[in-house]
């Protein structure tokens, strides 16, 4: 099941499906808010919500145990379900975000939470979206990939980007509640960090140890927040090894 950010959509895992669907079922949705899913303005636009709506689909697609590929927000969405549902974690893939010790909001995330100025930084044209978006990068991300972010951002997904921000602590992004529960469950777990990323920087990598005991980890050079769109070839290799050995693994 592979899980979406904010900003991000279902679309950020087409080629990973590709590669993973071709040894297993693979699954990505848009959460609520993104891409083409609903935008209702009485959804639950924090952590906990999040995760029940996943508890829901995974329910309604028949997945009684489930592999997660999750990135950015979608990190702690996924971890609060599995702290919920421990028997029902096969195994974790963290990109870009985990257990954040010590996290502050970056830049662009206090911006948001504060009223007007979140508004403005949503209200920036094609020109200043990209502009940012590559400033933040090692290297130019691909056009297309970022002219479908700034398309697919409606004012639905603009106001549930501001919800979410408002609603949610840097201490409930960073998992800090649920840490002791996911170091006991301790699921195989394989982490991937964009080296270059400069809102959550890839010192977190080696920290991800402390909370999942025999993590995989790997630091992506020349890629930032979204190291599986800067280094497609490498993140896959990484990603669908592991997940074979998972599948290797329960079958034996």
């Amino acid at each position: 099941m592979f899980v979406h950010g904010n900003p991000g959509s279902s679309e950020d895992w087409t080629d990973l499906l590709s590669r993973v669907g071709a040894f297993a079922r693979a699954v990505a949705l848009d959460m609520p808010g993104y891409g083409h899913a609903d935008r209702p303005r009485d959804f639950a636009y924090n952590v906990p919500g999040y995760a029940r709506h996943l508890e829901g689909a995974l329910k309604e697609l028949g997945i009684t145990r489930a592999h997660l590929v999750l990135h950015d927000f979608g990190v702690p969405w996924g971890l609060y379900w599995a702290s919920e549902h421990p028997r029902s974690v096969a195994s974790l893939t963290l990109i870009n975000c985990g257990i954040l010790p010590g996290y502050r909001w970056h830049k662009y995330a206090q911006l948001w939470r504060m009223p007007v100025l979140g508004e403005l930084l949503n209200a920036a044209p094609r020109s200043a979206f990209h502009w940012i978006m590559n400033m933040e990068n090692p290297k130019p991300l691909p056009r297309a990939f970022v002219d479908r972010m700034f398309d697919g951002a409606n004012a639905g997904t603009k106001r549930a980007m501001l919800a979410l921000y408002r609603a949610t602590s840097a201490r409930d992004a960073g998992s800090l509640d649920i840490a002791d529960k996911l170091r006991a469950l301790a699921p195989p777990t394989l982490v991937l960090w964009g080296a270059d990323d400069k809102n959550l920087p890839a010192s977190y990598a080696p920290v991800q140890a402390q909370y999942f005991p025999g993590a995989e980890i790997h630091t992506i050079e020349r890629a930032g927040h979204w190291p599986f769109i800067d280094e497609p070839e490498r993140c896959a290799a990484h990603i669908e090894a592991f997940l074979r050995r998972q599948y290797a693994a329960a079958a034996e």
